[in-house]
């Protein structure tokens, strides 16, 4: 059985369908589940995936208000091939082939989820596409990277410092080869907007989305310091922004059921 295959089973098995259609120039996968008409797209983290990212959200979200729709960007996930390249500007890459991948699945209006880097992804997103974005949720995610963003991330680079518990659900997608190259090269092209744009990604954009947002930010988060939702927070105009005490960087695993009250009750609103 090939590792499609065999992810494809493992999700059905939850209950979840598992597709790749052809999307701009690439195959991109998703993951689907729900029947509900409010449609949502979650955006994932630097390399992550569907299935690494966003299960107790698919598995937990009520099936019958929502539908999900789960996206492995280019290059990650089973959105291989093609192997991730990094040009500058491929948040806003990720951006186009997400709302290309939910017009191939002809969806006209939805919300969007993102975590991370697919937190930026959504702002672009949202900032770019007015029309579609019915409501946005990001967490763990910045318009800019900061002097300490560099030397942070920098510190990150090699995966032999790592927690086996951080380090395993990655190398279990990729096989520790690619994921191996493949940081790398995204601490470089994250860095980049540091070096050759004054670290701006995309500060500009903020005030274009109009659709009512919702920032939340782990308080205990090492990767994201707490003046990046507060920055969201002051630039996007129809913005609220909440904080988890206890909250790290992954704080939608950590805490799920927490997380998925907060965001359903949020989305819910009229």
């Amino acid at each position: 059985m090939n590792t499609l295959s065999k992810h494809a089973d493992e999700f059905q098995r939850s209950g979840l369908e598992s597709q790749k259609v052809q999307v701009n120039d690439a195959r991109i996968h998703y993951v689907k589940s729900g029947v509900g008409n409010h449609v949502l797209l979650l955006l994932p983290g630097a390399l992550g995936s569907s299935k690494t990212d966003f299960e107790p959200q698919l598995t937990g979200f009520n099936k019958e208000k929502f539908t999900l729709i789960s996206f492995d960007p280019r290059g990650f996930g089973q959105s291989i091939p093609p192997e991730r390249d990094w040009p500058l500007d491929y948040f806003r890459r990720d951006a186009d082939d997400a709302v290309g991948l939910m017009k191939r699945l002809s969806y006209k209006k939805f919300s969007v989820l993102g975590w991370s880097d697919g937190g930026i992804i959504g702002l672009i997103l949202a900032a770019q596409y007015p029309e579609l974005v019915h409501r946005l949720v990001v967490w763990g995610s910045n318009a800019y990277v900061a002097p300490t963003d560099v030397d942070l991330f920098k510190g990150l680079s090699n995966i032999d410092t790592w927690s086996a518990r951080m380090r395993e659900p990655f190398i279990k997608v990729y096989g520790e080869k690619y994921f191996r190259a493949q940081w790398k090269n995204w601490i470089e092209a994250y860095c980049r907007y540091y070096y050759e744009r004054d670290g701006d990604i995309c500060k500009g954009d903020l005030k274009n989305i109009k659709c009512p947002t919702f920032i939340i930010h782990g308080k205990k988060d090492p990767l994201v310091i707490e003046e990046h939702p507060n920055y969201l927070h002051e630039n996007i105009s129809n913005s609220r922004l909440h904080v988890i005490p206890e909250g790290k960087h992954n704080l939608h695993l950590r805490y799920a059921k927490e997380f998925n009250q907060l965001v359903q009750t949020f989305l819910d609103e009229t």
